[in-house]
């Protein structure tokens, strides 16, 4: 396992549970893969967070897979809340970054329930429907799969307890 630093704010380093529970709220985040050139590439995306792992779908081609077939190693960041206060020049907020490493699923029954859990997150209910949106686009999508090798979440100073 590679070395992580730490946080050097400790005091506001939020609990495990707490970086989870910002990973299970968010509907969004922001990847960031080794671009072109040298340069950062950073994304925003949909994603569902099940059992440690982080899912995203994708078009099969462009900067970010191309990205991401060179180097696997990536990070996401969810930021949970962002209150920014003028009078005090600060913002209260609350953020979780997951380092982690990218599988490009294969297997189509991978693909099939990571997509399922995506589109149950962003359509309760509608599984059928889902489905159906599914197995129409399954082989024109690409699923992607982050293993998390270290988690860490961040809050204001403001609101350590």
């Amino acid at each position: 396992m590679e070395a992580f630093r730490p946080l050097r704010r400790h005091k506001q380093l939020l609990s495990n549970e707490e970086t989870i529970a910002i990973l299970q709220r968010g509907t969004h985040g922001v990847l960031a893969v080794a671009g072109d050139n040298g340069y950062p590439y950073a994304v925003p995306l949909s994603y569902v967070y099940a059992h440690g792992t982080l899912y995203f779908h994708s078009a099969t081609e462009g900067h970010k897979v191309e990205a991401m077939r060179r180097e696997k190693r990536v990070s996401f960041c969810v930021v949970d809340s962002d209150d920014v206060k003028p009078a005090e020049y600060t913002t209260f907020f609350r953020s979780a970054i997951a380092f982690g490493k990218i599988t490009l699923l294969e297997s189509n029954d991978e693909k099939i329930e990571a997509l399922r859990m995506l589109g149950n997150r962003y359509h309760p209910g509608h599984d059928a429907d889902a489905m159906r949106e599914v197995n129409k686009s399954l082989n024109h999508v690409l699923v992607i799969r982050m293993d998390i090798d270290y988690l860490t979440g961040k809050q204001a100073i403001e609101l350590v307890k």
